[in-house]
C-alpha cells in the first residue's frame, strides 16, 4: 500500500515593523515640522537685527541702541509705561484673584459664565473700547478726561480688562492646581477671615501663576498703541510708532531690544517655575 501525504503550504516570512522603524518617520516629520518653524520665526528676526547692527553703512556698530539709550523720550516713556503696567498688574489682581477664588470654592457652575466675560477683550477691538471710554467718560456727569492724570487713570482700567484674559486663566489654573477647599478650610478653623485667607494662604500658592499673568500684562501694556495714542498719553507705545515713522535702524534696534526683554521674562517664568517647591510623598515607616 501505498501512503500519500498532502502537500505542506510553505509560510512566506511576513515583514515584521518594529517599534524603533515606526518611529523613525515621525521624528524626522517633527523635526522638520520644527525646523520650518524655526526658520519662519527668526528669518524676520534676523534680518531686523543685521538692520539694527548695521546702522552705519556696512559695519556693524552698537550705534542705533546708543541712539535708542540715550534718548530722553525712550526713558520717559517705558518708564511711564513701566509704572503703568504695574498699576494694572496691581488693580487686574485685586479683581481677578478673588474672582477666581470665589467661582472655584462657591460657585464652580459660574466658570462658563465668568469665562465668557473675561474674554470679551479679545472680542471687542481696542478702537472701539478706547472710542466707547471717551464718548462715555468726557462729557457730563461722568467728565473724569478732562486731565491728563484722569485720563491715565482710565487708561489703566482699560488695561486692566486688556488683561482679564490671560489673567484669569493663570490664575484659574493655578487654583485648580492646588486644593483650595481644603486650604480654606484649615485657614478658618484656624480663625482666619477672608482677606487672610486671600493674601496669606490663596497668594502664596499662586506665585508662578500670578507671575506668569503679571509679565503677559507688563508684554500687553509696554506694547499697546490704539488706547495710549486715541487718550493723548505718552507712553511707549505712541513712542515706537512715532520712531518707525522717521527713522530706519531705530526701530529694528528698538524691536530687538523688545525681544531681548520678552524672552527675559519666559526666562523667569521658567526659572521661578523650577524653583517652586513641590510636595513629595512621606515614606512609611
Amino acid at each position: 500500500m501505498t501512503v500519500t501525504t498532502a502537500p505542506t503550504a510553505v509560510e512566506t516570512p511576513t515583514a515584521v515593523v518594529t517599534p524603533a522603524k515606526a518611529g523613525t518617520g515621525s521624528k524626522v516629520l517633527a523635526w522638520l515640522i520644527l525646523i520650518a518653524g524655526l526658520v519662519y520665526f527668526f528669518t524676520p528676526l534676523i534680518a531686523t537685527g543685521e538692520r539694527a547692527f548695521r546702522a552705519i553703512g556696512r559695519t556693524f556698530s552698537f550705534e542705533a541702541f546708543r541712539r535708542i539709550v540715550v534718548d530722553p523720550e525712550f526713558l520717559r516713556t517705558f518708564g511711564e509705561s513701566a509704572i503703568n503696567a504695574v498699576l494694572t498688574i496691581f488693580v487686574s489682581l485685586l479683581v481677578i484673584v478673588p474672582t477666581a477664588y470665589w467661582v472655584t470654592l462657591r460657585v464652580p457652575r459660574l466658570r462658563s459664565v465668568v469665562e465668557f466675560i473675561t474674554l470679551l477683550p479679545f472680542v471687542i477691538p481696542a478702537v472701539v473700547l478706547v472710542f466707547g471710554l471717551i464718548r462715555m467718560y468726557s462729557r457730563p456727569p461722568l467728565a473724569v478726561l478732562s486731565t491728563y492724570g484722569s485720563t491715565r487713570v482710565m487708561l489703566i482700567c482699560a488695561y486692566a480688562a486688556l488683561s482679564f484674559p490671560y489673567m484669569y486663566r493663570s490664575v484659574d489654573n493655578g487654583l485648580r492646581a492646588i486644593n483650595v477647599r481644603t486650604l480654606t478650610e484649615a485657614a478658618q478653623s484656624l480663625g482666619a477671615t477672608w482677606p487672610t485667607i486671600i493674601r496669606r494662604v490663596i497668594f502664596p500658592n499662586l506665585r508662578v501663576a500670578l507671575l506668569s499673568g503679571a509679565l503677559l500684562t507688563f508684554a500687553i501694556v509696554i506694547g499697546e498703541l490704539t488706547i495710549a495714542l486715541y487718550m493723548g498719553q505718552h507712553t511707549f507705545g505712541p513712542y515706537m510708532s512715532n520712531l518707525v515713522r522717521n527713522f530706519v535702524a531705530e526701530p529694528a534696534a528698538l524691536t530687538v531690544l523688545s525681544f531681548a526683554m520678552t524672552w527675559a521674562a519666559m526666562g523667569i517664568i521658567s526659572y521661578l517655575a523650577r524653583r517652586q517647591p513641590t510636595s513629595r510623598p512621606k515614606k512609611a515607616v
